[in-house]
Order: structure tokens, then sequence, then C-alpha cells
């Protein structure tokens, strides 16, 4: 059994899902497909949750192009046939209208999951429709009663002994050779619907393939493979053919896009091979993602995090910062859910590098006011150099003002403007 999971990408429009059909036709191997919202539908949700919450009226026209969308595609692949599937995804948005508009949920980050799960829901209810019309017969499942979580809502944990027990009731391939499902949600014991954090439904194939001991998983993506740079930001990028575990973690931790930095434990846990290839030049490889001993391919990786806040803290009385300090400093992190990208330390400062995207970082800053010193610079951006060499430095680096220079062995950073 192999496990493939589409991203939103690969799905944006009725041509995707063509696509997608096209792809899986060509396996005839167990399958569990693994798939995200369509095209834009998460940012979608989350920027009409956002609008409804504060009661802007807008989130309705937001809401209202958001489901023609959908209907669109459904129209675009159906021609207006299958009229249970319209039926289903019109009491769908009609849940999801309840939840925006005529719930009392105050915490936001669970109305967050409820709200945004949808997107998921949406997509799958579609594209299996689409399959079994084209005689390509799966099973739909509901991967909220399957994927078991805590209740850390917008960063699940997954309760891998119950989710275990629950796919293995679901996912029997006795009864059926193809199953498809959701990314990126699962499901609380209490009944609540759960997400694993944005980009979680390459995760969520991994845990599927831990648990069901599949033989291999494919991320299928709009590039050939994993770059040694984004292409947005670099020129001249190269695809490499093989990563570690080991190496992908890394790259993952300091902020590469392709793979999500939760994906590879649950597949170097059981040996499984990822392959990440594209759904658009499909006879291409694509990477492997495997248990290779070193890095052996003489390509410097460039990875580049932009929209960063550099923050650097001093004691008001000119005491070291010690132990009791930094754990003071780490627990502020923690309780406003900041995670660091970088930190530097001497005898009475540290310093660290963090997104500026999370709405918390003004408050953590007013919030470490009260016990030291703060300096900080945003827009900036942390460049990480995997593999460094002197020439891909000075290629990167040139120009510019630099704040932080740290090397280590295999790995340089710099932030910088």
């Amino acid at each position: 059994m192999i496990v493939f999971k589409f991203g939103g990408a690969s799905v944006k429009d009725s041509n995707g899902v063509k696509n997608l059909l096209k792809i899986v036709k060509s396996y005839s191997e167990n399958l569990v497909i693994v798939v995200s919202a369509l095209g834009k539908t998460t940012n979608a949700l989350e920027n009409i949750l956002k609008l409804s919450f504060n009661n802007i009226p807008e989130s309705k026209n937001q809401f209202t192009r958001l489901k023609e969308h959908h209907f669109q595609i459904i129209s675009d692949l159906f021609n207006n046939d299958d009229q249970k599937l319209v039926t289903e995804i019109t009491e769908s948005f009609g849940f999801l209208y309840n939840i925006l508009y005529n719930s009392e949920i105050e915490d936001y980050n669970y109305r967050y999951d409820q709200v945004v799960s949808f997107g998921e829901i949406f997509s799958t209810k579609i594209i299996s429709a689409y399959l079994n019309k084209e005689l390509l017969k799966n099973t739909w499942v509901d991967i909220r009663k399957v994927l078991r979580t805590n209740t850390t809502y917008r960063e699940a944990k997954v309760d891998y002994k119950k989710t275990s027990e629950g796919a293995m009731n679901k996912f029997d391939f006795k009864k059926s050779r193809v199953y498809l499902t959701q990314g990126f949600i699962g499901g609380a014991e209490d009944g609540s619907v759960t997400t694993l954090g944005r980009e979680g439904s390459d995760y969520s194939a991994a845990v599927l393939a831990n648990v069901l001991n599949a033989e291999s998983v494919t991320v299928w993506k709009d590039v050939d493979g994993i770059l040694n740079a984004d292409p947005q930001y670099f020129s001249e990028t190269k695809k490499l053919k093989k990563l570690s575990y080991q190496e992908s973690v890394e790259l993952a931790y300091f902020g590469a896009k392709v793979i999500h930095p939760k994906t590879l434990k649950p597949l170097h846990n059981k040996n499984i091979p990822l392959h990440v290839r594209s759904f658009i030049n499909t006879k291409d490889e694509g990477t492997i993602i495997h248990c290779f001993k070193k890095y052996d391919q003489d390509l410097p990786i460039f990875i580049l995090k932009k929209e960063q806040v550099l923050i650097s803290l001093f004691p008001k009385d000119l005491s070291f910062i010690i132990e009791d300090e930094l754990s003071k400093i780490f627990k502020y992190l923690s309780d406003h859910r900041i995670k660091v990208n970088l930190i530097q330390n001497s005898a009475i400062s540290i310093s660290f590098c963090i997104d500026n995207s999370n709405s918390n970082v003004k408050t953590l800053i007013d919030h470490l006011k009260e016990d030291f010193k703060v300096l900080y610079n945003d827009q900036l951006e942390l460049l990480t150099i995997r593999h460094y060499n002197p020439e891909s430095i000075d290629q990167v680096t040139a120009g510019r003002k630099i704040y932080i220079d740290q090397r280590s062995r295999h790995t340089a950073h710099f932030v910088i403007r």
C-alpha cells in the first residue's frame, strides 16, 4: 500500500482534479489519497473567519464567493448531474455558515479549527465523487473520526495509539483498493475538530503511512522535487535528487517550505521513503528522502525566511544572563506560542529571531520590557546556507547589512536586511 498526498495547488480547479485522476489511474497498488483544500481555500476561510469574528460585513461577501467557486468546480466536473453531491456540499456550507455567524464560541483558536477544517471536507467530497463518476472506485473516509488528537487547537498533537486503532478499522483493503481522505485535520475525543498546523497535510499523510505500515509516501507538488533554493527568491536553482531524513529535518526546521517540519519523524520511525514529485511533470522521478548516510551532492542549499524580527534583551542592572533569566525568557516565548528561529547570547545579552507574522509579537515585546531592556529590528530576513562555502556566502550577502553572522560545521545563518 502506498500513500499519495495532493496539496491545494494541485487541485485548485477542475483541470487539477482531472489531472489527479490521471495520475492515480496509472497506479495499480492499494492507495490512500490524502487531499488538501482546493487552491487557496484555507487562506480564504482564515480571512472570512477573521472578518466575521470582528463583525465586518465583508465576510459574507467573501463567504458567497468561496461557495460559488466550489459550485463552479462541481459544475465543471459534473454538469450539475450529481444531485447527491450538490446536496452534501450545500449542507456543509450551511453548517459552516452557522459556525461563522450564529455561533457564540468566543475561543478564537477553537473556532478557527471548526471553520478552517471545512476546506478539506469540501475538496475530498468533490474529488471522491468525481473519481467514482470516472469509474475509479474509492471510499471516502472522514479523517476527523480516525486521526485522534488532543485539544491544542491550531497545532494539535496526534495520539498515535488511538489513531492506529481507528485507521486499522477504517482502511480495509479487502473491501476497497482506493481510499480518499483529508489532510491537515483530525478530531479530539470530545468531538471537536482540530488542525495540525498550517501545511499539515504532509504530516497527515506521514501519520497514516506510519500507522498503516505503507511502502512509501509520495507528495505531489508543482515543482520537480526539492530544489537547493526557492526559485521565487534565487536564480539558477538545482534539484536535489536525494536527501536523508536527518538532512530534510534540518532543512524543514530552518524554514524550507517543501516538506512540513513534523512530516519526517513518523516516516523515519518506520523507515518509509518519501518521494517529492511534480504533478505537472509526472515523468520526472523527483526527490527521494530516505535513510541515506551522508549528503554527497556538492550543492549549497539556501533557505530564506522573510518578515523576521530580531529581539535583543539586556538586564536592567547589568547582571549576567544566566539560567534563571533564560528560563524566564523561554517561558515568555512558550506562553505566547512563539517559535525561535535563531538564538545568540553573550554574558549580558541574548538575541533571538522570530517570525513577525505571529500576532503575539507586540504583546511579547511589551511583556519582556517589564524585566529587560529590549531592542528590536523588524523587516529583516533570516538566510540559512547548508553545506556552505565562501562563494555561496559572498553570493547572497554582498551589499546586505548583516546583523548576525553565525556558522557551524555545515550551516551558516545570517540575519540580514
